[in-house]
């Protein structure tokens, strides 16, 4: 950020972090302070990006970005901390209980969800420690093929000079879109890289219309095999 100003989100893809539709229909309306909104969300986007379950005092008190988020509205960030963690208790959106250990007592929090309540039971009755429960399950999500081995498994060997060419155009694009174009490709059986290019430059330049109906799927069918790309089907 420069001076405060947010500059956007980049082009490409972005890593997303999943909320619950409840939090926005029935918990976001009756937040009331801005501490307790910064750290109900940290708590669920450590969940989501790191696959916390429990989390500590002490580490919500050591992370930088939650302690910067803070300061924006509190010259003390501690105390803004012990605020916003005591109203979400207050609320029920976040569990809380203090551990005894080795180390001495721990702060614990954790989202009131099935997993959050059946993790701080297993605590609460000594089955595991907080390091046991720290991990959620979560599916593997299964990474997206880059350009390179789109283009070799859809048409063929890849050239030094086409290389950069998919290069720029992966820099260029959303993963999806290229994924899209090269599968509309294969459907239409023009396996070139100029013509996936082409609906490339056109999507950027006139937009994606997603429509669903017969309809619209015929347009699209003429759409890609119009006059703009007669050239592509002639062998």
């Amino acid at each position: 950020m420069v001076n405060g100003e947010f500059e956007g989100f980049p082009a490409g893809e972005l890593r997303f972090t999943s909320v619950p539709d409840l939090f926005f229909a029935e918990l976001l309306p009756a937040i009331d302070d801005l501490a307790e909104l910064k750290v109900t969300l940290h708590v669920i986007w450590l969940r989501q990006r790191e696959g916390k379950q429990v989390v500590t005092r002490a580490e919500l008190a050591a992370d930088e970005t939650l302690a910067q988020g803070l300061s924006a509205q509190d010259n003390d960030p501690e105390s803004a901390l012990a605020e916003g963690l005591a109203r979400a208790v207050a609320r029920g959106s976040l569990l809380h209980a203090r551990i005894e250990g080795e180390a001495g007592h721990q702060e614990i929090y954790l989202l009131n969800s099935e997993g959050g309540r059946q993790a701080l039971a297993h605590i609460q009755s000594g089955e595991v420690g907080t390091l046991g429960t720290v991990g959620v399950d979560r599916p593997s999500a299964e990474p997206r093929p880059n350009i390179f081995q789109l283009y070799e498994d859809n048409i063929g060997l890849l050239s030094p000079i086409l290389a950069d060419e998919l290069r720029d155009a992966e820099q260029s694009y959303p993963a999806s879109w290229i994924e899209d174009a090269f599968r509309i490709a294969v459907a239409q059986n023009v396996r070139k890289w100029r013509y996936i290019q082409a609906i490339l430059e056109r999507w950027s330049t006139e937009g994606r219309e997603d429509g669903t109906s017969q309809r619209d799927t015929e347009a699209k069918r003429r759409w890609y095999t119009d006059e703009e790309f007669e050239q592509f089907f002639k062998h």
